[in-house]
């Protein structure tokens, strides 16, 4: 007669877990098909037995087994019982194509994508450093400051609700009830919208390709900072525009450089809450002639507000360039305040091109994630966004400060730099400094990892500095990361230090 412990198959049911006991059932059969230990053809025990072996109720496997079977894992005969069901094509032995001339992609690839640009990206895209290195080059949520539990929460709820709706193709410009809460998020940050004026996309960086894709044509200009978010100059030059550096002054971009440069242009690129890399913020004033200029030149302003919300001490920006022009195109992400992973953002776009987008959008992608579009609904209806800001922002802020008392601490009193209001990194200027590639490099050695600003400027002023992120890492390792940077600079200075001739010799 079998025991209890021959009739569980050694599976075993956990009262404490959070998950139902026929759902651990299920993941545990689930588990010992996959790894073999239940071959094909493989019976399971009545279920009847199988209670009696897991000590547990036979309504608990009677439903396993019900979900094993609509899942494809098993197949059940009334009067044979159930059984590891085959895999539906038998494995085929793999063998390594025959060896032929390569295709000649060098010269086949589209200039777009081997321009300096991105020539200069592949180089830093991948730094060598130690384990223990101090990450100051991303800018992403710290890893114990993304909501996973409170998600998890809201996927499963979306799941249960919408069922397989869920797992289909989303509506082109998005799911209805995302968009409702979206254009209510906005109004809270006093920024106008309707659910008809959004349309959602696989984060604002799709939404900056739609535009690219369909304003600009090869060769024509478009204009931005002197020194601008990398994947903006990336997606811009892919698709063929010239790119036009504007200087800037305290305010803002110089308006006389717009009226010089703009003739003609496609579009103008902003961040006016935090500028990437640098975080300044363009003043009240200059936006509203911002505006002017834009509609006097016919030239539209895309203004991308990536870091909304992360308003570091508690002082909101001015106002949006959106709420003084219903022309401006507006875009905004959930990556940098919640999740990358989400990969959500969306877009405001006048009603006549908001249409166009839809369509080109459908041609590149069918939609973007129902699920996470569901999900995120379900996070902004519950009000998690603003418990989440509450717990995040006050650490940021703290990380900001960290890092800020570090440098001043550990730098020479050559360097100067402005604490952000707002995002989550730092800029440092080297305007007569180090080489900021020569830094990132000696900083590999030192043990921390930086932003050169030669991926993000478009002209050479533009990439003599450091961009610091402090999100990542806690208060301790910035102050560690300081260091380190210090160390790096001081070892770039006595190597551009240029020896005197036997004439300077005194």
């Amino acid at each position: 007669m079998q025991t209890n412990r021959d009739q569980s198959l050694g599976l075993r049911l956990s009262a404490t877990s959070r998950l139902p006991l026929y759902r651990q059932l299920f993941d545990a059969v689930v588990a010992r098909i996959h790894d073999g230990t239940f071959p094909k053809g493989f019976r399971l025990p009545p279920t009847r037995a199988l209670a009696k072996g897991l000590e547990t109720h036979r309504n608990t496997v009677v439903r396993a087994y019900e979900e094993l079977a609509a899942a494809g894992f098993v197949e059940s005969t009334v009067g044979r019982g159930t059984f590891v069901a085959a895999p539906l094509v038998a494995p085929r032995p793999t063998k390594a194509p025959p060896p032929r001339a390569p295709m000649p992609w060098s010269t086949l690839m589209s200039p777009s994508v081997t321009n300096d640009v991105f020539t200069r990206a592949e180089r830093f895209a991948h730094p060598v450093a130690s384990t223990d290195a101090v990450l100051l080059n991303r800018l992403q949520p710290a890893d114990e400051l993304l909501p996973h539990e409170l998600f998890r929460r809201c996927i499963e709820r979306a799941i249960e609700d919408y069922g397989s709706k869920a797992m289909g193709y989303a509506p082109i410009s998005g799911v209805q009830r995302l968009k409702e809460l979206i254009a209510h998020d906005l109004a809270r940050q006093g920024v106008p919208a309707t659910p008809d004026d959004l349309l959602i996309t696989t984060g604002s960086q799709q939404a900056l390709d739609l535009l690219a894709r369909a304003l600009i044509s090869r060769g024509e200009t478009f204009l931005v900072d002197e020194a601008t978010y990398p994947g903006a100059i990336r997606l811009l030059a892919a698709a063929g525009a010239r790119l036009v550096p504007v200087p800037c002054d305290d305010e803002g971009p110089n308006l006389a450089a717009l009226d010089r440069l703009g003739r003609g242009a496609k579009g103008c690129y902003l961040m006016p809450n935090c500028q990437n890399p640098t975080g300044r913020r363009i003043s009240q004033a200059r936006r509203e002639e911002l505006v002017e200029w834009s509609h006097r030149a016919g030239v539209p302003l895309i203004e991308d507000d990536y870091a909304s919300d992360l308003n570091l001490d508690g002082r909101a920006p001015p106002a949006a360039l959106r709420t003084l022009d219903g022309e401006v195109l507006y875009l905004g992400t959930y990556s940098k305040k919640l999740s990358p992973a989400l990969r959500i953002g969306y877009l405001l776009a006048p009603r006549s091109l908001k249409d166009r987008l839809e369509l080109l959008k459908h041609a590149m992608d069918l939609g973007t994630s129902a699920l996470m579009q569901y999900a995120l609904a379900e996070f902004l209806d519950r009000g998690y966004l603003d418990a989440h800001l509450r717990v995040s922002i006050p650490r940021y802020r703290a990380r900001r400060d960290a890092l800020d008392a570090a440098l001043k601490k550990a730098l020479p009193s050559r360097y100067h730099w402005s604490s952000p209001q707002t995002g989550l990194a730092l800029w440092l200027p080297l305007p007569d400094g180090p080489d900021a590639e020569a830094v990132w490099l000696e900083g590999q050695k030192h043990g921390v990892l930086v932003g050169p600003g030669t991926v993000s400027g478009v002209t050479e002023a533009g990439r003599q500095g450091l961009r610091l992120g402090f999100c990542v890492e806690p208060p301790g390792r910035l102050a560690e990361g300081a260091k380190r940077l210090a160390r790096a600079l001081a070892a770039v200075d006595r190597r551009e230090v240029k020896p005197k001739t036997q004439l300077e010799v005194v």
